[in-house]
């Protein structure tokens, strides 16, 4: 069998595992310490914000900010539609009701004019949502100045997803870094990782501070075990923190390397018709976490994403659809919607193609090679089942 490429895998550096060793030597692997602190310090001057807290996972993060943000049972939140189920769920852990918007066309990520029209019929249905939950889709920003316009217009806190889009700037400003409070996710196939990992970002002192408590299980300051509040274990480990201080100091490299890749795809594919990308807007910076390209099965003689993506299956190479919408999930379905057709034609038509900054030269133009192949007919037919979109 073929060599396995990934979508997305981890790739470390050459002082992570000296900081794990250092944190062994000194017996500090438990949650909390020095790396912990200087991680979060790298992490709040990377993106421009004035304070971080460290955090198991990006999820962790945004059910923390929800909380902050005082989001409670019977709240509705407005979240992107066209996203991963981590930027949705933790409204669910509250109580609270999921309002989703559908995507613009330019970014894939949430339309500014649908979430007027969302806000304000929330508002005549006696219903002001607690926040708005904009995503920066594999990392290309959203349109942060039309969403913050409509969001201070009616007074709702914005909670930036950002944990696909460290490294991705905003007309030179940090994605994460716009809203009220900003959150990061360090998963396995993250930009950089931790293993597994999260941080909240903003400039409000207090909430910050108040996150790290309610990370710690809210424990009151008392010499015995006092709790006025509740808490979570949501902290993350030194160990953990000593390979993201590892990760931060080759963070550059690994978004030049992701952008490079999608150059190489663009390069490469751009002129089949058939295939398209979504292109960057004047000021957006994406760190290009995935590439995707769009498939247009009228322009390509039939050719589909999955007809694609089994072709690279074949091959040993992961590739994956584009998330399927939170207003098409099961899970979600009597929750509110705006919806516009957008994010669901991306889900039909969008495959994300390997974009790991460990991926060799080699790598990229056998992924290339073999959708050259299918576009031109050199490619053995594969069954595909209409059951895919479903």
């Amino acid at each position: 069998m073929n060599k396995k490429i990934w979508l997305s895998s981890p790739h470390m550096g050459t002082n992570e595992q000296n900081y794990v060793k250092d944190v062994f030597d000194s017996n500090w692997i438990a949650p909390l310490g020095a790396y912990v602190d200087g991680f979060e310090k790298d992490i709040a001057s990377y993106t421009h914000t004035a304070y971080a807290a460290a955090l198991s996972s990006g999820t962790a993060a945004l059910h923390l900010a929800l909380i902050l943000a005082g989001v409670g049972a019977g709240d509705e939140v407005i979240c992107q539609s066209m996203t991963f189920s981590a930027s949705a769920n933790p409204i669910t852990y509250l109580g609270a009701t999921p309002v989703f918007v559908d995507s613009e066309t330019s970014t894939w990520n949430m339309d500014p004019v649908l979430l007027e029209e969302a806000v304000k019929d929330r508002i005549a249905k006696g219903k002001t949502p607690k926040a708005i939950i904009p995503v920066h889709l594999y990392g290309m920003p959203a349109k942060m100045n039309e969403i913050m316009e409509v969001a201070n217009r009616y007074g709702i806190p914005v909670i930036e997803d950002a944990a696909e889009a460290l490294g991705s700037r905003y007309h030179d400003q940090p994605c994460g870094s716009i809203g009220k409070l900003g959150i990061l996710s360090f998963n396995g196939n993250k930009i950089i990782t931790t293993s597994g990992g999260g941080a909240l970002i903003g400039n409000d002192e207090a909430l910050i501070s108040k996150s790290r408590f309610l990370a710690t299980q809210a424990r009151d300051p008392a010499p015995h075990y006092e709790h006025s509040h509740i808490g979570y274990n949501y902290r993350m480990s030194n160990v953990c923190a000593a390979i993201g201080r590892g990760q931060m100091e080759v963070l550059e490299e690994r978004v030049a390397r992701r952008r490079a890749n999608h150059q190489h795809y663009v390069d490469q594919l751009s002129g089949i018709a058939g295939i398209t990308f979504v292109a960057e807007p004047a000021g957006f910076f994406s760190n290009r976490w995935l590439s995707a390209i769009l498939v247009d099965p009228s322009v390509s003689n039939g050719i589909t994403r999955e007809t694609v993506r089994l072709v690279l299956e074949k091959e040993n190479i992961e590739s994956r659809p584009l998330w399927k919408p939170m207003h098409m999930q099961p899970v979600f379905a009597q929750a509110p919607a705006y919806v516009n057709g957008v994010s669901e034609n991306l889900f039909n038509n969008g495959l994300c193609l390997p974009s790991g900054s460990n991926l060799t030269t080699a790598d990229l133009f056998t992924v290339t090679d073999h959708i050259k192949e299918l576009f031109a007919g050199k490619t053995a037919n594969v069954n595909v089942s209409p059951a895919y979109l479903s």
